[in-house]
Formats: structure tokens, C-alpha cells, sequence
């Protein structure tokens, strides 16, 4: 049976499989074989169709067996050699001047490497650098150049939530975030408070961005000429997690609105005609032959609807929605009186 496991400081993910004979359970150590060597790893879950969905770069690699408490010990004692390791090469960038940080130390299992992760703004030429270090440390040398955002990975505890930061817990891949993002989400925009432990934008403010967007598109958009029971009105905000409209009306009431509450929804040829005519763009006579083949004659504008065709259906008076909580008068878009 295949297992899911997770193993080395950068968390990687592989599907693998070990003695038929033997069963293992979640969050068990097992001492597994892979393209680095002999590793420690944990067991996630039994590996299905859904779960491989989830692994992008599975490398080929077996379980051998359960860990002991003797392969535990063992990793204990590399903890420490880790430490000496990362001495030496800190030691050794200083006296050759490489413009490079070293940020942590891996020693696998069985010793068959060292990796060596660092920062670097260039490219950096270590050849000499990896001659000292093999020599120093007598075994195979990997120099492994991350970016800020495995920097968290590798050290990081915990995040401003208090829980431990998702790169080291359950993410597998770390796409961009945009500052587009946290605008849609209407969180705060300042940086201090939406980086994350490495000076990016948080993670968690891509979790929720597909739902935010999915429940945007069900709303019309601000600025969207619409028709209520109360007349005729402009979209000025959006709750989009509660799926509700701020509408302000011609006598510049703002008023709460769930969206069964649209009547109709301007078009956006005549919304265009309105915005041409407040710029100047439109000449007279066109105006005018929009205007009276859009005519409203005979029909209360109030509960007026617009069809997909640019017809006008007349619709029936509604009762304004329980829900719906008058703002008041906008003090700030008052013209005197």
C-alpha cells in the first residue's frame, strides 16, 4: 500500500510505498529512501487518486521501515552537527567574501549529503566554496539558493493568527498574491499588517480570494445604474460576503440592499450615453434619438425594467426589503440647502 510522506527541513511531499507486510498509521516516523538518501520522514495518509492530485514533483523513493528509537536518536545528534556545519560554512563565505547568507543546515539521515541553504541577490560562484566544505566535512555538498518565502518556510514559527505559518504546515506551493487581493477582500492595506514572516503578502489572502471573486460577479458592480421599488439609484459599495448593495438614490439616500431587491439593471450602451452626454461627447441630435427611442413615456420610471434587448418592461411595486436600513442624506455630495 502507498502512503503519502512528508520529509526533509523544506517539507516535501512523496507518494510511497513499503513492505507489504507492513501497515502504517498517521504520523508515524518511517526511515525512507529517496534521490537524496536515507531519510526521516511522517506519514500523512494513504495515498488515493485525490492526494496525488496534491503531489506535483513526487520523486521516486520506498519506505524501508518504521523508525527506531535508535534512528531517532540518531537524528537528535545530527541537530547538533547541523550547528557545527553551519559554522564552518558561515566561517568559510566570510573568508572567501561571497555575497550570499546562509539561512539553515540539512544533514540527511544517512549522511550520504549536506544541503546548504542561502540567500542570494546574484549568482554566486561557489565551486571553491563546495572544495573547502567537502573537504572540511568529509561528505557529498549541496548548495540550494531559496527565495524570502522559503526563508519563512524553514524558520518560521508562527504567524500574527498565533497558529504556525502555512508555509510550514500544510502548503505544497506558494503562488503570487497581488495587492489586488487584499483590496477585493477590503482588508486593511497597510504592509505592516498584511506581510507576512517574510515580508511578502500573506498567503491567506489568496485562501478566500476565488470565493471573494465567485460572489462578486453575482452583484452588479459599483458605480451600475439600478431600479429598486424605491426608484431609481447607483451602486456605491458592496458586501460581498453578505451579498448586499449600498445604493444611493437622486435624493442621495444610501440605503442597504440585498440584490432580489434590483429591479433592473441599466444597460451599459445607455449608461454610456449618460456618461457621453456628462462629458460632451455625444452630439445633440444622436442624444436626442437615444433618448426617444429609450423612451420612458407612460411607464412610472420607478419600477421601470430594462430586458437584455434594451426594451422596457414594466414591473410591479415591491415593498422595500426587511433588511434594508436607511443611511441617510450623504452630507458629503449635498449642493448646498
Amino acid at each position: 500500500m502507498a502512503y503519502v510522506v512528508r520529509y526533509g527541513r523544506m517539507r516535501f511531499l512523496g507518494e510511497y510505498s513499503g513492505p507489504k507486510d507492513q501497515d502504517h498509521f498517521r504520523g508515524q516516523r518511517v526511515v525512507l529512501r529517496t534521490d537524496r538518501g536515507t531519510e526521516l520522514g511522517e506519514v500523512l495518509c494513504p495515498a488515493t487518486e485525490r492526494t496525488a492530485s496534491y503531489l506535483e514533483q513526487s520523486v521516486p523513493g520506498e519506505i524501508l521501515r518504521p523508525a527506531t528509537a535508535e534512528d531517532l536518536e540518531h537524528e537528535a545528534k545530527l541537530i547538533t552537527a547541523q550547528k557545527k556545519a553551519f559554522d564552518v560554512c558561515q566561517e568559510l563565505i566570510s573568508r572567501r567574501r561571497l555575497q550570499m547568507d546562509l539561512v539553515d543546515v540539512e544533514i540527511i539521515l544517512g549522511r550520504e549529503r549536506i544541503v546548504f541553504y542561502y540567500l542570494a541577490e546574484k549568482r554566486v560562484d561557489f565551486r571553491e566554496l563546495v572544495k573547502d566544505l567537502a573537504r572540511a566535512l568529509r561528505t557529498r555538498i549541496e548548495m540550494r539558493q531559496i527565495g524570502v518565502r522559503d526563508e519563512a518556510k524553514l524558520l518560521a514559527d508562527y504567524g500574527d493568527c498565533g497558529k504556525p505559518v502555512c508555509c510550514n504546515t500544510h502548503l505544497t506551493a506558494m503562488p503570487p498574491v497581488s495587492m489586488k487581493m487584499a483590496k477585493l477582500q477590503k482588508t486593511t492595506l497597510d504592509p505592516a499588517k498584511i506581510s507576512g514572516r517574510c515580508g511578502r503578502l500573506k498567503c491567506c489572502l489568496r485562501y478566500e480570494f476565488d470565493t471573494y471573486r465567485e460572489l462578486e460577479r453575482q452583484l452588479p458592480a459599483v458605480g451600475t445604474q439600478v431600479v429598486t421599488s424605491k426608484g431609481r439609484g447607483r451602486v456605491v459599495g458592496q458586501e460581498i460576503l453578505a451579498q448586499k448593495l449600498v445604493v444611493e438614490y437622486e435624493d442621495h439616500r444610501r440605503i442597504i440592499i440585498g440584490p432580489d431587491d434590483v429591479l433592473s439593471v441599466e444597460p451599459a450602451r445607455i449608461r454610456q450615453a449618460r456618461a457621453d452626454e456628462r462629458t460632451g461627447l455625444t452630439s445633440g441630435r444622436s442624444h436626442r434619438d437615444g433618448l426617444e427611442n429609450q423612451s420612458l413615456q407612460g411607464i412610472d420610471a420607478d419600477h421601470a425594467a430594462w430586458s437584455d434587448d434594451g426594451s422596457i418592461d414594466e414591473a410591479e411595486p415591491e415593498t422595500p426589503a426587511e433588511d434594508g436600513h436607511d443611511l441617510g442624506p450623504d452630507r458629503r455630495d449635498r449642493r448646498g440647502g
